[in-house]
């Protein structure tokens, strides 16, 4: 056993999205949101998402005509909606002190163009922080993690082009902080904030167009994310009048190295690094496009594009207090066309020869997140806080409803003691919500079959089962190791 040594303020916890846990897809007066028009598609090969991806336009058709086939995994999720007092009592028996969600814009404005807030959902959320508090829990709050609302999907498909969706979501945000600023602490404005740079249905409310150039694409995600820092920022300055709570950005942190030491691929990865991560950490963290955005624009653009001024001013005087990342793998960039690939967060990129990886593709690779702390401690000097990281894994109960999962144990141990040596480095991060502490549906792959948690919950596919939880090896494991610290 190896004794690691994490300060006594440390948060431990984990973290889930509204979208994948809640369920009561339509209760009290919730309406659907995008997760919940995407239906459950079948893979044979569980790294090839290129089947989701081909049906992606005529998902979002139907949804807009109203044709809903099929099976709609995330409109029922775990039905954390109604046993969250059990679930949140499981999180504190396993010794966490943070639980990380988010709060669905859906539920509290269901109409979108609502002029007051669904009474119901306000009273939902205060419950469930109401009952963190009482099992000593601190709360982390995503404000938006995906799940943007059909109804503005329906009458704004332009997304966050629409200068109404920032307007509409800036009365939200604004109300969730009035309601619950005494009760929540941490505070994320978006969901990997940086996944607008290539999935513009997911990150910016975008709706496909299959006569869209890549070009034109690249564009509109470009102004719909300089919308969104404008959101962020605009929240920043609204939050400046409440005391004792912090905001934070949060970045699905894109790791990469160089295939090889061939120069071109040390600088084409140094310039996929910076489209993908450092010029949202410098917008975000030091309130400025770098430097190297403007030639970055015109690459991928063949266009100029400006913004307003004053924004450009509300960025600077409005930077984000901490920096959250979600962390899964890395992978590696090459100038070669025919470099193999393997999938990621939402995204794919080159194969790395050293690494081991899922069944989904995603490479294990506990080291790199020594490192990315060490790099953007070195360059933000903010503290980090790692907001998921996880391994996805085929699962099932055994005979005595028991899962023993030794790959979770040690994916989780590995990377725990590579924080731990990142703050031995002098890093300054405060906290680690694994993603997840309990089953739901992927967000990805609309499956149950993809298990993240150190709980077990009775579903599959299709939703079949008892929904009840059974807590796998891996909770006894990460039980006693918040109590002696050793791995």
């Amino acid at each position: 056993m190896k004794k690691l040594n994490f300060p006594k303020s440390f948060l431990w916890g984990g973290a889930t999205s509204a979208a994948q846990i809640e369920g009561a897809w339509n209760i009290d007066g919730k309406s659907l949101t995008l997760p919940e028009i995407q239906p459950f598609i079948e893979l044979k090969d569980k790294s090839d998402l290129s089947k989701l991806h081909n049906e992606r336009n005529i998902i979002f058709k139907n949804a807009l005509e109203g044709k809903f086939e099929g099976h709609y995994p995330k409109r029922f999720g775990i039905d954390f909606y109604h046993r969250y007092k059990e679930d949140i009592a499981l999180f504190k028996e396993a010794g966490m002190n943070i639980f990380r969600m988010s709060i669905s814009w859906a539920r509290i404005f269901p109409n979108a163009f609502d002029e007051k807030p669904n009474l119901n959902g306000l009273k939902f959320y205060r419950d469930v922080f109401e009952e963190c508090k009482k099992n000593n829990m601190e709360i982390m709050v995503t404000m938006s993690h995906f799940d943007y609302p059909f109804e503005l999907m329906k009458s704004n498909p332009k997304g966050w082009l629409d200068p109404k969706v920032k307007e509409l979501f800036l009365k939200y945000a604004k109300t969730i902080l009035d309601e619950y600023a005494d009760i929540v602490k941490y505070w994320l404005p978006f969901n990997e904030i940086n996944i607008g740079a290539f999935a513009v249905e997911a990150g910016l409310g975008i709706m496909p167009d299959s006569k869209r150039t890549e070009a034109e694409t690249k564009e509109l995600s470009i102004k719909g994310l300089h919308n969104l820092f404008v959101a962020q920022a605009e929240i920043v300055k609204y939050a400046k009048k409440f005391k004792n709570i912090k905001l934070g950005c949060m970045m699905a942190d894109m790791t990469t190295y160089s295939l090889d030491c061939n120069p071109v691929n040390v600088l084409a990865n140094m310039k996929r690094e910076q489209i993908l991560k450092f010029m949202f950490y410098d917008v975000m963290i030091k309130g400025k496009y770098p430097g190297y955005f403007k030639n970055i624009v015109k690459t991928l653009t063949n266009k100029e594009i400006t913004f307003d001024e004053n924004e450009l001013k509300l960025l600077k005087e409005n930077p984000l207090e901490f920096i959250s990342f979600s962390y899964y793998m890395s992978n590696t960039v090459s100038t070669d066309p025919n470099q193999e690939k393997t999938q990621g967060n939402l995204t794919s990129a080159g194969k790395n020869p050293f690494l081991k990886a899922t069944d989904w593709g995603w490479q294990i690779d506990p080291i790199g997140l020594r490192y990315v702390l060490n790099q953007l401690w070195d360059r933000y000097e903010v503290p980090l806080f790692i907001s998921e990281n996880g391994i996805g894994v085929l699962e099932t109960l055994n005979e005595e409803n028991a899962v023993n999962d030794d790959y979770r144990i040690d994916y989780l141990s590995k990377h725990i003691e590579q924080i731990d040596l990142a703050l031995k480095d002098g890093v300054d991060v405060f906290g680690y919500t694994m993603w997840t502490p309990i089953d739901l549906v992927s967000a990805s792959t609309c499956e149950m079959a993809k298990r993240y948690g150190l709980i077990f919950v009775d579903y599959d596919d299709y939703h079949n089962g008892t929904g009840n939880r059974y807590p796998k090896k891996s909770f006894n494991w990460f039980k006693e190791f918040i109590k002696t610290k050793e791995i």
